[in-house]
């Protein structure tokens, strides 16, 4: 990713050269202190920016004991990790991708500079690099990492002086072959050399918009990081870690820590054995599990939850003489960030600063609704947020024609949340929808568009299968027959009452995002594009204010067989 390199990349860089220093033996044999070396490897992931706790689904988690309690809150998040890192001897603290992206308005308003400054002030010690930090493309993650003002000026900070910690990515390159970002970090423990790798799945560009990561490549992401592990391992570093920002969906009806078919076994079972634990990020499933590697050692593998709600801690030991760590001793738990504990003082001031500086612009109504529009699936895989977001973005370009609208779940945020008088503000739609897609006015044939329906079946990186449902607008209704072989899943299909036509050409609106075939909706690259329709957010705000209150429609577009 080129650009200069900053205080904290020249110290990882020259870890490197001093790992070589200590493999040769140097130093007082009489000042070595105790054999036994404790480490505590404090971890989360998907942060998004969340200074304050999240609202909606995310508000809260599930305890042990089965009660839900309050979490998240970057306040509580610095709190829990001060706490941690203070009950141990040694400790590091990692991000497993997507720290910064898809961000509320108090962060993203100041081009997630708040979110670099309270990982600075948190001590990170390395972010391993996920999908959501190329949102605004390369130059802007190399600015966030190096420092300097955004095109628009600085906003929160200036100068903004850019990240104090490592960014990672091993399986990042050019596409003229040579290192994109920095492969590995390593920290002293002790006088011990600790590694840690970073890697992002292979198809990354499949679920970014394609100019964000033009001239980058994403290789395999298991080869590059056990390439990575021999580098550290020549190196003379014995104990190493692994941070994944992957898409691990769980089967149905299946344990996360299932060793055949697990979200995490794909990864930790193949993997090579020189990596001492896995942490994995992937949303809202924690997990602590214990895997097998490639020798038949058990290995860890964890994941907290997204949002700053839980954090994953592993306890460590590590043998000085060997510099690896003592496998069976090694313990880990989940962390849930409540609010019984109390919020980190200094860390507080600061989000208040960033939520009062952007209140003016957040507070601002935008329409009103009748009762809570949320991401929860019907059967069909329809939800009330999703098919309202659908509804809005076809009124918008109803003038150009428009007959259908589709829009991707994933880049459905946050929910809405009806409060007492029913008023959304900008801040609450804009977390909604805070990507900036910009709608495109295409023209497919009906047979097109039954292949774009299909491809809502998909296969992950490891073979595995999922459903990614399209929102649809009131104007289309189809039936889903999941036993159906690929290609004859979709069936039924009506726009505006009548029957498709694939002989016909209908006109559909949808986002840039997958007009460029994002999510691997490559189907959608077939279509003729002819005018753009302004943007998302805007679309649903309008729908909002002009069609207010706006209720949860019916979730009968999609139906099941």
């Amino acid at each position: 990713m080129g650009g200069r390199v900053s205080r904290r990349r020249a110290l990882s860089l020259a870890c490197a050269t001093a790992v070589l220093w200590a493999a040769t033996g140097a130093g007082s044999a009489a000042a070595r202190p105790p054999e036994i070396v404790p480490l505590r490897l404090i971890a989360f992931g998907d942060l998004h920016g969340s200074l304050l706790p999240p609202h909606g689904a995310r508000s809260e988690v599930v305890r042990s004991d089965g009660e839900s309690v309050p979490a998240g809150g970057a306040a509580y998040l610095a709190a829990y990790v001060r706490q941690l890192r203070g009950q141990a001897e040694n400790s590091v603290l990692y991000s497993v991708g997507d720290a910064w992206g898809s961000s509320p308005l108090e962060s993203a308003m100041f081009h997630d500079e708040p979110t670099v400054e309270l990982l600075n002030a948190l001590d990170l010690n390395a972010l391993a690099l996920g999908n959501h930090e190329f949102d605004h493309g390369v130059a802007e993650l190399r600015r966030l990492r190096d420092g300097g003002c955004h095109a628009e000026g600085c906003r929160y900070a200036d100068p903004f002086e850019g990240a104090k910690f490592p960014v990672v990515g091993a399986n990042l390159s050019t596409t003229e072959g040579s290192p994109a970002a920095l492969p590995f970090s390593v920290d002293y423990i002790d006088g011990v050399p600790v590694g840690v790798v970073g890697v992002l799945p292979r198809n990354t560009p499949d679920v970014i918009r394609a100019e964000a990561v033009e001239g980058l490549r994403f290789g395999d992401e298991i080869e590059a990081a056990d390439r990575t592990a021999d580098i550290l391992d020549s190196l003379g570093v014995r104990s190493i870690v692994l941070l994944y920002k992957g898409d691990l969906p769980v089967p149905t009806g299946h344990d996360v820590c299932d060793p055949e078919s697990g979200p995490a076994a794909a990864v930790a079972t193949r993997v090579s054995p020189k990596f001492d634990v896995i942490v994995t990020s992937d949303g809202d499933a924690p997990f602590n599990c214990s895997f097998t590697d490639p020798l038949g050692r058990p290995r860890t593998v964890v994941q907290g939850a997204s949002h700053g709600r839980i954090i994953s801690v592993t306890d460590l030991v590590i043998d000085r003489e060997s510099r690896d760590v003592i496998r069976d001793r090694t313990a880990s738990f989940n962390q849930i960030v409540t609010h019984d504990i109390a919020p980190d003082p200094r860390t507080k001031d600061f989000v208040d600063r960033a939520v009062d500086e952007s209140a003016a612009v957040a507070g601002q109504p935008v329409g009103t609704i009748t009762a809570d529009l949320t991401r929860e699936k019907s059967a069909g895989g329809e939800s009330s947020l999703g098919d309202v977001i659908a509804d809005a973005q076809l009124a918008v370009a109803e003038p150009l024609g428009a007959q259908i609208a589709l829009t991707n779940p994933d880049g459905i945020r946050a929910d809405l949340a009806h409060a007492d008088d029913g008023v959304v503000t900008f801040g609450e739609s804009y977390a909604v929808q805070p990507f900036g897609n910009r709608l495109q006015r295409l023209e497919l044939s009906g047979a097109q568009l039954v292949a774009i329906l299909e491809q809502q079946f998909q296969t992950d990186v490891f073979g595995g299968s999922f459903e990614r449902i399209l929102a649809p607008s009131h104007t289309l209704h189809y039936a889903i027959d999941r036993a159906a072989p690929p290609g004859r899943r979709i069936q039924d299909v009506t726009v505006a009452g009548q029957p498709l036509d694939p002989a016909a050409m209908y006109v559909v609106i949808a986002n840039d995002f997958l007009a460029d075939g994002g999510d691997g909706f490559t189907a959608f690259t077939e279509a003729r594009r002819t005018a753009g329709a302004g943007a998302d957010l805007e679309a649903l705000n309008h729908y909002l204010s002009t069609r207010g209150p706006v209720s949860p429609p019916p979730a009968d577009r999609i139906s099941v067989r």
